[in-house]
């Protein structure tokens, strides 16, 4: 059984002021991250940490990643209702909840069998519907494109080209790019005119990109 106490939900809204304290202004962000019980992602042996600014195993060799860093890349994205947002990484699913929440169509693909499968049965329980798939997150999702916007939730040496030509005219791609234990936000905004611009937002730390579907449990 989903629980969701008073006690999980003051401890939110703590995490929720500590964000804000952090930086992050979008108030449609906060309210999102307070909608969503993040310690329904995490084994119940991280209880009591959930809602610390903490990043937590969650099997596979990834992460839950820390609420700053979802809170970043959720702003940086300015997603409005209604929008096709195609997210790399489903992990946990914790930040497709957000995304969901936010009032996006998310299309999310996660390369570990065992994390999509988790993901797909727990979001469904907190009945979010995003179309979720088991793939290569390299290659994007052509049939599902354009997409208003792109987060790609692993770090990434390389601005990926199949999933620019995802981008709808005027989209925005949120990466942490770069190679070894520290990568910087990156935001990509294809311009009217066809041609891209980048901007770099600050120092972050996440797992690697991976190609290919990984099957392991």
């Amino acid at each position: 059984m989903l629980q969701d106490t008073y006690k999980h939900k003051g401890l939110r809204k703590k995490l929720v002021e500590d964000l804000r304290k952090m930086g992050i202004s979008d108030e449609k962000v906060l309210e999102a991250i307070n909608r969503v019980p993040r310690h329904y992602f995490l084994s119940s042996a991280f209880l009591e940490f959930a809602y610390d600014n903490k990043a937590f195993q969650i099997g596979a060799g990834q992460t839950i990643s820390h609420p700053f860093t979802v809170a970043t890349q959720s702003q940086l994205l300015r997603v409005e209702p209604g929008m096709k947002v195609l997210e790399i990484g489903t992990g946990s699913g914790f930040q497709t909840a957000v995304l969901c929440e936010l009032g996006a169509k998310v299309y999310s693909i996660e390369r570990q069998k065992v994390l999509h499968d988790n993901s797909k049965k727990l979001l469904t329980q907190m009945g979010y519907k995003p179309h979720l798939v088991y793939g290569d997150g390299y290659k994007g999702l052509p049939s599902f494109a354009p997409f208003d916007r792109v987060i790609i939730t692993c770090a990434i040496p390389k601005i990926p080209e199949e999933l620019l030509i995802q981008l709808k005219p005027d989209g925005v791609l949120v990466m942490p790019y770069g190679e070894g234990e520290v990568q910087q936000m990156m935001v990509v905004e294809e311009l009217p005119d066809g041609t891209f611009q980048s901007q770099l937002h600050g120092h972050f730390s996440f797992v690697p990109m991976l190609e290919k579907r990984n099957s392991m449990h």
